[in-house]
């Protein structure tokens, strides 16, 4: 098991003094240019797949890296965007799906969920009808819910004003990602579903 103690030394003494001027300057501001939605997956860390610096990206990580449609009750995720884009003033927004994702791999397999209705609850969100369906190999279906969950997230997205407004006015970007665990690959897709690169 990693020793946060010692972690938190190892910033301190040899992280924190190499990037001192950043974090004195990042003290009194707090500009990031992106907002990035992941999955909770502690495989799947945003700011080392960006190479990104504290204080590059505004992170919002849930089971699945899911997006609820927006309401007007009380929402920690609705609120998260809304405060990456009317008060930071965030550009680009990206949701990231990955391989092996588990919420995606418990719908995709019809796994038994009843002893965690909170998970299932919340991945009720999500339409596995395809994946689940008799056909492709187990981990082809996976994949596939995978891709398919990021477009879906990016159609929640928009359901968000502030989203909304960003995209109509032509200052905020939205773009899905699948990062591939195993092999370091992020697959980059618009809002359709269409590919614009594999890096």
């Amino acid at each position: 098991m990693h020793d946060l103690a010692a972690g938190v030394m190892h910033f301190q003494r040899d992280v924190f003094p190499a990037k001192a001027d950043l974090f004195a300057r990042l003290a009194t501001t707090h500009r990031p240019d992106t907002l990035f939605i992941g999955c909770s997956d502690a495989r799947v860390v945003p700011e080392l797949i960006t190479n990104s610096e504290p204080g590059d990206l505004f992170v919002i990580r849930t089971a699945g890296n899911l997006v609820p449609v927006h309401t007007s009750g009380a929402d920690g995720v609705a609120a998260s965007i809304e405060f990456a884009i009317a008060v930071l003033g965030v550009s680009r927004i990206v949701v990231c799906g990955h391989s092996g994702c588990g919420a995606m791999t418990a719908l995709a397999e019809r796994h038994d969920l009843s002893g965690t209705p909170a998970i299932a609850e919340w991945l009720e969100q999500v339409d596995a009808t395809d994946a689940s369906a008799t056909g492709p190999e187990p981990d082809d279906r996976v994949s596939m819910l995978v891709r398919s969950n990021v477009v879906a997230q990016l159609a929640n997205l928009s359901t968000h004003p502030s989203v909304s407004r960003g995209v109509d006015a032509g200052t905020v970007t939205v773009e899905g990602w699948v990062f591939d665990i195993g092999t370091g690959a992020v697959t980059v897709f618009d809002a359709s579903g269409s590919e614009a690169l594999t890096a």
